[in-house]
């Protein structure tokens, strides 16, 4: 670790905030992709007081395009938690941390043994890769109990006085050699006593049985447009919840006529054409989504957004690219 960390910004803080704001963002997050919305919330935000004030808009607007929108939501009620009933302090051990809106066990055991030097370890995505195949362990890491175990195993090994370290250099190994698929095991420092590599095994580890089941959706939006302004709604559940789209219905295939379409209203639809339709999904963790839009007029619908204005409303990232290239690149 001391000759190959990366050089991230958060590395060397001492400061909670910074490193939640760290580990919330890289949750699910490849490193490449969440360095400039870590530097972008430190800007904005530096400090959990300046966060607790924003708006909820403000927040999902700054995370536009990380996914997974739950993060940034329970991002901002924690802030607000920990000024409003921590005096704007964290709490100075994992198991207190993990109380914490968002803050999981992998979570609170970074930030406490980065922050606090508490003994404690780590276990994400990375940690579990690294010991079942140094250990060649085939337990399931889909089941909870062998979360536990690999907890346990861990933290036996944490020596000295810097526990942070020794979990960074874990994740650091995972993600830099260690690799899902493209492992580099010729450069591993710890090649020589792998035992998964020493058998030829080590594609074969992790263990994980449960597999999630994915479900398909499909989606139709409504695009409803007079002159400059558009109609957007905020949605109040679902994985995007917060967020805005155009209006919504979901049908249980890909709608291919407009006669089909407005099949599916309670309302009346006029001028009904098909803009795009992507037959390839939208994969999510759990969903496939396969989109459509649909110019459409409707005399029980009506707009409300300047187009002048919207950039300052945050949209899931379909929408979002549909916006730039189909309604303001044209409208330019």
């Amino acid at each position: 670790y001391d000759d190959h960390s990366r050089d991230l910004p958060w590395r060397g803080e001492k400061d909670p905030y910074k490193i939640w704001l760290s580990e919330i963002i890289l949750q699910q997050t490849r490193i490449e992709q969440g360095l400039s919305y870590y530097n972008n919330f430190v800007n904005t935000y530096p400090t959990v007081y300046d966060l607790a004030n924003a708006s909820e808009d403000e927040v999902l607007k700054l995370w536009e395009g990380l996914g997974y929108y739950s993060r940034g939501r329970n991002l901002l009620f924690t802030a607000k938690d920990i000024v409003s009933n921590y005096d704007g302090k964290f709490p100075d051990n994992a198991k207190e941390l993990s109380n914490l809106k968002g803050i999981g066990s992998y979570t609170s055991a970074a930030i406490s043994s980065i922050v606090n030097g508490e003994k404690i370890a780590a276990v994400d995505g990375n940690a579990f890769r690294v010991l079942a195949r140094y250990y060649n362990i085939d337990k399931d890491i889909a089941q909870n109990s062998t979360r536990k175990y690999f907890e346990e195993l861990m933290t036996e090994l944490i020596e000295g006085d810097r526990p942070g370290d020794f979990n960074q250099s874990i994740m650091d190994l995972g993600s830099a050699v260690c690799k899902p698929k493209r492992y580099n095991c010729e450069e591993c420092p710890l090649n020589e006593s792998c035992e998964s590599f020493a058998k030829n095994i080590v594609d074969l580890r992790p263990v994980k049985i449960k597999r999630i089941k994915i479900k398909d959706r499909y989606l139709n939006f409504l695009v409803l447009r007079e002159g400059n302004s558009i109609l957007v709604e905020r949605r109040n559940s679902g994985i995007w919840k917060g967020l805005y789209q155009f209006p919504m219905i979901e049908s249980n295939k890909i709608i291919e006529s407009e006669n089909e379409l407005e099949s599916l209203t309670n309302f009346n639809l006029s001028n009904v054409k098909l803009l795009e339709q992507h037959s390839k999904a939208h994969k999510l963790s759990h969903q496939n989504l396969f989109i459509s839009y649909w110019e459409v007029k409707s005399r029980a619908l009506k707009v409300n957004v300047n187009l002048n204005d919207i950039e300052n409303y945050s949209f899931p990232k379909p929408l979002k690219e549909f916006l730039e290239y189909n309604i303001l690149e044209v409208n330019i």
